[in-house]
């Protein structure tokens, strides 16, 4: 089916409703030797934004971000980010762009940027930037979307030998104008093969610095496969037209089959937190300043019991009363979906313990069949928190995906809160 066929096909539908979150007879949870953790109660609502089922792309890596309006107190405009992947594995197009101006009545594209497209290299050879995040930059009223550079061959396979960077666009809302991809260096890491900021959550400071999650990895001789790959955060500037790196805190690593990877980072309180992929457990860790972290430790339920969350990313949602992860794991009667990528969870943290209140756990996005592991999940509005996500219908173009309820759907999950997210209002003002 063509873009101009399903243009037509944007009439946002609500897909499940609403949803209360009940946190039982009591709004604190008590964990042994800490300070009680305040349970931050909210609704979520499911929608569908964008529906493609035909065999020659799938939607991927959907992810919003809240440009604020121009009058106080106004909603602001979402803009998400997409990308095509299309038919070989991990083959993704160039960039795409949809737009809301009413919080998700009606939206405008996917439309197609020339300067977020693929970039040619030799003549057997093409350069795109693939799991991006976008966000917003108040110090200079800017947009950046950040990502990875990933290259390919004349037939889509990607080319593992190839040096690869973070990539970021910059994207200025009152002309309507897009940067075209840039290559972010980060000298003291230049004997590594690659380093990715990559379907990672990111922090712009007061101060208008950005903090960065990578993960990084060393290339060895004779197209060896590459070793496991580590975390670190930098800090870098922005100028409203170029990212510059500045410092990067400590490398943590973990020699468990291919690392570390695909780290997001955030900020509740006074401190900073980490959630990370690991092929075999999802790690977290903390940091008092933002570049220096504790050693990882697994993530758990408070009951001492494995989350059971793998080779996926975890995503945040922060809330002025609250820290609250987003994941898929086992154990949910989800075995007949691959690495067990649906239904994607939702539930809140004890920021002391590093653990998750299994008790407030919730079911965000149902599952049907097919993976949705990789995902976003952004603030919008001091009430509202969205969550985004595609089915993953690649290579499961079967007729047992469709009977579940699966259609190429990208879902948007509004994170309804009771009471209003101060933290909002602070990241529009920096």
């Amino acid at each position: 089916m063509s873009l101009e066929k399903y243009f037509a096909r944007f009439i946002l539908i609500t897909f499940f409703g609403v949803v209360s979150c009940q946190t039982g007879d009591n709004k604190l949870v008590h964990q042994a030797g800490t300070e009680p953790v305040d349970i931050v109660e909210f609704k979520t609502k499911v929608e569908v934004v964008l529906q493609y089922d035909e065999d020659d792309y799938i939607w991927f890596h959907p992810r919003v971000v809240a440009i604020p309006g121009n009058k106080t107190g106004s909603n602001p405009s979402v803009v998400m980010t997409l990308q095509k992947h299309l038919s070989a594995d991990d083959h993704y197009s160039g960039l795409k762009v949809m737009r809301t101006d009413d919080m998700g009545e009606s939206w405008t594209g996917p439309i197609a940027p020339p300067e977020l497209d693929w970039q040619k290299g030799s003549e057997k050879t093409m350069l795109s930037v693939c799991d991006v995040t976008p966000g917003w930059h108040a110090p200079t009223q800017k947009m950046l979307a950040i990502g990875a550079q990933i290259w390919y061959d004349s037939a889509g396979k990607s080319i593992e030998s190839m040096r690869t960077l973070t990539a970021y666009a910059v994207h200025d809302p009152k002309k309507g104008m897009w940067s075209k991809w840039q290559g972010l260096p980060i000298p003291p890491l230049e004997e590594y093969n690659s380093v990715r900021s990559a379907c990672a959550q990111w922090l712009v400071e007061p101060d208008g610095t950005l903090l960065l999650p990578f993960y990084i990895y060393k290339k060895k001789p004779n197209n060896a496969p590459r070793g496991p790959s580590s975390i670190i955060v930098a800090r870098c500037t922005f100028d409203g037209d170029r990212i510059k790196y500045s410092e990067h805190g400590n490398i943590i690593s973990l020699n468990v089959k291919r690392g570390l990877a695909e780290p997001s980072l955030i900020k509740f309180g006074s401190k900073y937190f980490l959630t990370i992929r690991n092929d075999l457990k999802g790690y977290v860790s903390k940091s008092d300043d933002g570049l220096n972290f504790q050693p990882i430790k697994e993530w758990k339920f408070d009951d001492g019991t494995e989350l059971g969350s793998y080779n996926t990313q975890q995503h945040w949602l922060s809330h002025s009363d609250g820290l609250f992860l987003i994941y898929t794991r086992r154990g949910a009667k989800n075995d007949h979906v691959q690495r067990h990528r649906a239904p994607l969870f939702i539930a809140q943290i004890d920021p002391v313990e590093l653990c998750v209140i299994r008790k407030t756990e919730r079911i965000l996005i149902p599952e049907h069949g097919v993976p949705m592991g990789n995902f976003g999940a952004a603030a919008i509005t001091e009430n509202e928190s969205w969550v985004t996500v595609s089915e993953f219908m690649w290579p499961a173009w079967n007729e047992e995906a469709r009977k579940s309820g699966a259609a190429g759907k990208t879902f948007l999950a509004r994170v309804i809160w009771s009471k209003p997210n101060r933290m909002v209002q602070d990241l529009n003002n920096k």
